[in-house]
């Protein structure tokens, strides 16, 4: 039999509510608490908590807190990605970061999601849809990304956009729904 673990994993419906899920946001949340409150200019302390805290993470990343995850090991990152003030990234299945990538301010990144039918809803069950930005992006401030999205290498994704679909490579998007307004020929 699967533990609720393996079927968040999986992207199977699980229950939030298991003891040892309930564990590892606990044990994410003192570590992002350390993180968003360590002493600015101490790159020693702040590397040390990404490190911790973002496992799968290259050891260049930089964070500009705040920053919230739920996990922290479900998000993988390639060399040199960016992440300003108040990325929250609901790391319920894996988040794949290219290299070179940056991040604005409030970006909001969602694996998880729920149950459209009302009376399953109720139930409390969730599930997740992995998420995928490719190498050289540049996800601008306010912007949303859904469950289950990729998003192609050199890819710019406006200010405030909610992105709802998968973008090819070398695409920019705006809007909400974000739609494409040019393709990026750098």
């Amino acid at each position: 039999m699967q533990t609720e673990k393996e079927k968040m994993l999986a992207g199977e419906m699980y229950d939030a509510s298991d003891s040892l899920l309930i564990q590892e946001r606990k044990n994410a949340r003192e570590l992002i608490h350390r993180l968003n409150i360590a002493e600015y200019g101490n790159e020693f302390a702040h590397k040390q908590i990404i490190s911790d805290l973002l496992p799968n993470a290259a050891t260049d990343i930089y964070i500009e807190p705040p920053f919230l995850c739920d996990y922290g090991y479900n998000i993988f990152t390639g060399e040199k990605v960016y992440f300003n003030f108040n990325c929250v990234l609901l790391d319920v299945m894996p988040i794949q970061i290219g290299s070179n990538v940056l991040f604005g301010p409030n970006v909001q990144i969602f694996t998880a999601t729920h149950p459209v039918d009302a009376i399953e809803r109720r139930k409390g069950p969730e599930f997740a849809k992995p998420i995928v930005i490719g190498d050289d992006c540049w996800i601008g401030g306010g912007a949303i990304i859904s469950p289950g999205i990729t998003i192609g290498d050199r890819s710019i994704v406006g200010a405030g956009a909610v992105v709802t679909k998968n973008i090819p490579p070398d695409t920019v998007v705006v809007g909400n729904p974000a739609k494409s307004i040019a393709t990026n020929d750098a």
